[in-house]
């Protein structure tokens, strides 16, 4: 359990700002814990963009784009069970701390890709980089209740939803900029030193292990494959826990709106200047997703039912905002509802992860969280993958958003239909 100081007897409360900041200054595990993971989330960002201004130039193709982040989304959908299971089997705090040195690496080749115009390179380093992230984030997750107690778990999932967004909209914002005028080297480089700094972090946080009982070791053992079924097991017998990890891949069936933000901010509105202007509408989608948990568990409250509420209302809120993203006039007037529509997307994201984290037991946490991904990053990649194709087909960049825009009233509507029913079984059982 997390080292807490007791002289304030107030308790914590999601959405409240002083609750975060005392959450932060009591709890000293869970604070080197976030500031690892900020220092690394502000380098993917820097990465991002670099290479988006990389592949526009080199190939001017919007499946370019759509191969790229698609290298980045396979790699969770084929490992992440493995990866699950090996979070649940080993040491968290060494898995996280292997995986930043490995992207690291990984990441400094993107310097010699980018040089000698390889793009194929370009694709298999993503392809690595990813990979490492894979078996790091299922780790990340389940050590998040075992960093503080079950009445701080929504703060701590508010903080890492909001952290995670500032540093979307800073790297983005500082990787478009830096990009621009330093060049997409420069930012290569600076988000090598940040997963070496978030390696440096993770290993002074003090994580508890329970090493799990030693069996026979045979190749379906050495794959993980019997704890993994045993994991979708687990899920089956839990049909809420079924519904949460449908919420993410609910999102993602409307993924291909990553690649339009791209190719709104590079070709769209681009006035023939230098690149990395798509920075600035990722910088929105970052400062929407960190509002987004905020206001809703202030609206809907922070309670099992309301957050189950406000997920619902999500899926509508990126509905209408990207329908009016499609028609914006400008650059500015996207990025705003480039805002709205994420303030949905993190409302989804948080919430979903929270509800997880309080229902799953804890020997079963990285193997959901795993599958949670694995499906998220599977249809986010047939998403963005025909997002490329109607690009290079000759579809109008502002009709395909009205088509991914629509595409999210449809996990939406069965999300009510699956909370009339919840409604109905309490009803019938109280």
């Amino acid at each position: 359990m997390a080292d807490h100081e007791h002289d304030d007897p107030e308790p914590l409360k999601a959405g409240k700002l002083g609750s975060y900041l005392k959450f932060l200054r009591t709890n000293q595990k869970f604070r080197r814990f976030w500031l690892a993971t900020i220092v690394s989330q502000i380098g993917d960002w820097f990465n991002y963009i670099a290479i988006f201004v990389v592949l526009t130039d080199l190939t001017g193709s919007g499946e370019a784009i759509s191969w790229f982040l698609i290298a980045k989304f396979l790699p969770t959908t084929l490992l992440g069970p493995f990866a699950g299971v090996v979070a649940d089997r080993f040491n968290r705090k060494k898995i996280m701390i292997t995986c930043d040195l490995l992207r690291g690496l990984v990441v400094s080749g993107y310097l010699l890709a980018g040089l000698d115009s390889q793009v194929w390179l370009i694709y298999l380093l993503a392809f690595l980089q990813e990979s490492a992230w894979t078996f790091n984030h299922p780790a990340r997750q389940a050590a998040i209740p075992d960093l503080c107690s079950k009445e701080e778990l929504n703060v701590a999932n508010g903080l890492f939803g909001a952290s995670w967004s500032v540093n979307l909209a800073l790297g983005a914002a500082l990787g478009g900029f830096v990009t621009a005028w330093f060049g997409w080297k420069a930012a290569i480089v600076i988000d090598v030193f940040t997963f070496l700094g978030s390696a440096l972090l993770v290993s002074t946080v003090v994580l508890g292990f329970r090493p799990r009982k030693k069996r026979a070791l045979s190749l379906a053992r050495l794959t993980g494959l019997p704890a993994f079924v045993e994991g979708l097991q687990y899920v089956r017998s839990n049909s809420r826990v079924a519904a949460l990890l449908l919420v993410k891949s609910g999102w993602a069936l409307s993924g291909g709106i990553l690649v339009m933000l791209t190719v709104f901010g590079e070709q769209v509105f681009s006035d023939g200047g230098r690149g990395g202007l798509s920075g600035a509408l990722y910088a929105m989608r970052g400062i929407g997703a960190a509002i987004g948990p905020f206001l809703a568990w202030r609206w809907f409250g922070a309670d099992s039912a309301g957050m189950r509420r406000a997920i619902g209302v999500a899926f509508a809120i990126s509905a209408c905002a990207y329908l009016l993203f499609s028609q914006a006039p400008n650059i500015f007037i996207a990025g705003i509802f480039v805002l709205v529509g994420h303030v949905g997307g993190a409302i989804q994201w948080v919430f979903s992860s929270a509800l997880l984290q309080l229902r799953v037991e804890e020997q079963f946490r990285g193997r959901v969280f795993a599958v949670d991904m694995a499906m998220l990053t599977l249809i986010m990649s047939l998403s963005t993958l025909a997002t490329g194709q109607a690009l290079d087909a000759g579809f109008s960049p502002r009709s395909i958003v009205v088509v991914l825009a629509l595409l999210f009233m449809v996990p939406g509507s069965l999300w009510w239909l699956y909370l009339t029913r919840l409604h109905r079984e309490n009803n019938d059982s109280a």
